[in-house]
């Protein structure tokens, strides 16, 4: 099952610093110092399946981690791929933007009442129009990630317009907020092995998730209980948890939800 994700710009279209673990050569030299690869490439994208890979996290039990994720992970991750952290205690709170539905604020809000970092996925749409709201979230600590240029399904681009879709944004933060990204987060989810490739080489990890519940459909949000329990019970060692930022549902229920997850024990990084 493809777990996708509804996080498309407001109108319905689909819309470098290294970070390498391993660095992969693209079919193009880069001009770009910026986005160039620092270590040697183990593989030229142009020889790396472009097949898109099908995936879903499947049913948490007794707060395990999911199987899939882990097998996607052990696969991937040379290719600078993360479903789940490291660490038993730890969970990744993470927010997918695609466009501003009037409660980011309120999110910013409860996260610095809590004293808890998140990393906020953007795309073009939402940086070129909610400036304010990026540099609020770089002014209180939290990870701006790049969540593409046009929010297309990057496996299913060319080698040339898929980098486009990265090093635009990427270049847009840096000139205007003197930022660099280096997280990077699949549209909806989808991906092949060229596309993980291609983003490794312009310096990113690509961050997937592990927990995940429809929340982006503005015009069908779930009851707050039913969707806060849902959170709560999923927990995990090394959670990366994604979160719609559209959603009223949980603007709504995420302090309670913070509140039930440290009470668990866990704490909340943006350390991938």
């Amino acid at each position: 099952m493809l777990l996708l994700c509804g996080c498309a710009a407001k109108d319905g279209t689909n819309i470098t610093e290294s970070n390498n673990q391993e660095g992969v050569s693209l079919d193009e030299t880069s001009t770009d110092p910026s986005t160039d690869p620092t270590v040697e490439p183990v593989a030229a994208v142009d020889s790396m399946s472009t097949k898109k890979v099908v995936w879903g996290f499947g049913n948490i039990e007794n707060h395990e981690q999911p199987t899939e994720p882990k097998g996607l992970q052990s696969e991937y991750e040379k290719l600078g791929a993360r479903w789940l952290l490291d660490g038993e205690k730890t969970i990744c709170l993470t927010f997918d933007e695609g466009y501003e539905n009037g409660f980011t604020p309120r999110i910013l809000d409860v996260l610095k009442e809590k004293k808890v970092k998140a990393v906020f996925f953007v795309t073009y749409d939402f940086a070129k129009d909610n400036g304010e709201l990026i540099q609020r979230m770089i002014d209180e600590g939290h990870v701006v990630g790049n969540h593409s240029y046009h929010h297309y399904a990057m496996d299913e681009l060319d080698v040339s317009t898929a980098k486009e879709e990265v090093r635009f944004l990427h270049d847009y933060i840096k000139e205007n907020y003197n930022y660099t990204m280096s997280y990077f987060r699949f549209p909806k989810g989808e991906f092949s092995e060229q596309s993980l490739g291609i983003v490794n080489a312009l310096g990113y990890t690509s961050v997937f998730w592990s927990f995940a519940y429809a929340d982006w459909d503005t015009e069908s949000q779930g009851a707050p209980d039913d969707a806060l329990k849902n959170i709560v019970d999923s927990t995990h060692p090394g959670e990366i948890l994604l979160l719609h930022a559209v959603s009223e549902t949980n603007a709504e229920i995420l302090g309670d939800a913070i509140d039930g997850i440290r009470k668990q024990g866990y704490e909340f990084t943006v350390k991938l």
